[in-house]
């Protein structure tokens, strides 16, 4: 007999709560019924598409944090061929809260006098990891990086200058690992020095907010010539709770804060600070992996043919100008 699926589903999803019942026990059931499944599955997208039109800004960080959102590794399997993970920062350890290495994204497109050729194109990844479960996420340290992270990210990225190869960075952490051992090993140097080197690479990078993008932890691999955000992702200098108890004394006040903190993907592209919000499925990204690195697969094409017809000079200079026109100031 078939076992009921194990969904996860969010406080304002609630009202697919009765409908996800009635569709297990029709398929509980020794007789035929997927014609009455098929009329309940259409009714759970269509409200699905009415409660997602309409979140707060708070209920988006819900869904940024679920627990089957899918990660890094993921949407590297999914998007990418060959993929070869490279550990270790030749200088302390691995660190599994960041992942990285070589793979080879397929059908990119170059025009020339005879036409269109279509090939595969060698990247280098990096890439924030979190867990699906409670062991994954203690493995991986809840995607927060300890220093040794964001040296292993430095090296992998001084090997795509070393071989000419575009870098694509997923970005998806609370933030970077606070811990007392991170701050001893040079949590802020390390950070700090890679956004010094990512300012200055020769090579096509592009930056994408998968889940959480928190403060400097994000930053650490998030400096690229073209920052995109799934449509559910928050991208933030402080999550809204740690917001609310400086600001308002009160963690309750969470969802106020992440209100005018301005950290959803709409917020942020009104802003500049991002440059594409990539569309997620019915319900979420973790309602269909598939189409969601679909959706990523076809931005990282789109934006490295932009990217590939500039110069080393050119790139630098296309993300200099990106991060210094960002906010404005006057003077009295």
């Amino acid at each position: 007999m078939p076992q009921k699926p194990n969904r996860v589903l969010l406080e304002f999803e609630k009202p697919l709560l009765e409908l996800y019942k009635k569709i297990d026990d029709l398929k509980m059931q020794d007789m035929d019924m997927s014609e009455e499944i098929k009329m309940l599955e259409k009714r759970i997208e269509t409200l699905q598409r009415d409660i997602f039109s309409n979140l707060t800004p708070i209920q988006i960080v819900q869904v940024a944090r679920h627990i089957k959102r899918p990660t890094t590794l993921d949407l590297i399997n999914l998007i990418f061929n060959d993929f070869v993970e490279m550990r270790g920062d030749r200088n302390f350890s691995d660190d599994p809260a960041m992942v990285g290495g070589l793979a080879m994204l397929p059908g990119c497109k170059k025009s020339n006098p005879l036409g269109e050729t279509i090939f595969d194109q060698p990247v280098v990844l990096i890439g924030q990891q979190k867990g699906s479960n409670t062991k994954e996420n203690i493995k991986r340290n809840f995607g927060m990086a300890h220093p040794e992270g964001y040296r292993k990210a430095l090296r992998l990225m001084h090997l795509a200058e070393r071989f000419n190869a575009p870098i694509i960075s997923f970005i998806d952490t609370p933030g970077a690992f606070c811990g007392i051992g991170a701050e001893e090993r040079g949590q802020a140097e390390a950070i700090a020095k890679n956004l010094r080197s990512m300012a200055g690479l020769s090579v096509p990078f592009i930056s994408i907010v998968i889940g959480e993008g928190g403060s400097g932890g994000a930053l650490g691999i998030g400096m690229g010539n073209r920052v995109l955000m799934l449509e559910f992702s928050i991208y933030s200098v402080i999550s809204p709770e740690g917001c609310a108890s400086i600001l308002f004394r009160d963690a309750k006040k969470a969802p106020h804060a992440a209100e005018v903190s301005k950290i959803t993907a709409i917020d942020l592209l009104e802003m500049n600070v991002i440059d594409e919000i990539i569309k997620e499925p019915v319900g979420g990204a973790h309602n269909n992996y598939k189409e969601t690195a679909l959706n990523i697969g076809s931005a990282i094409k789109k934006h490295l043919s932009d990217l590939a017809r500039l110069s080393s000079r050119e790139l630098i200079a296309d993300r200099y100008r990106k991060y210094r026109n960002m906010g404005y100031f006057t003077e009295e």
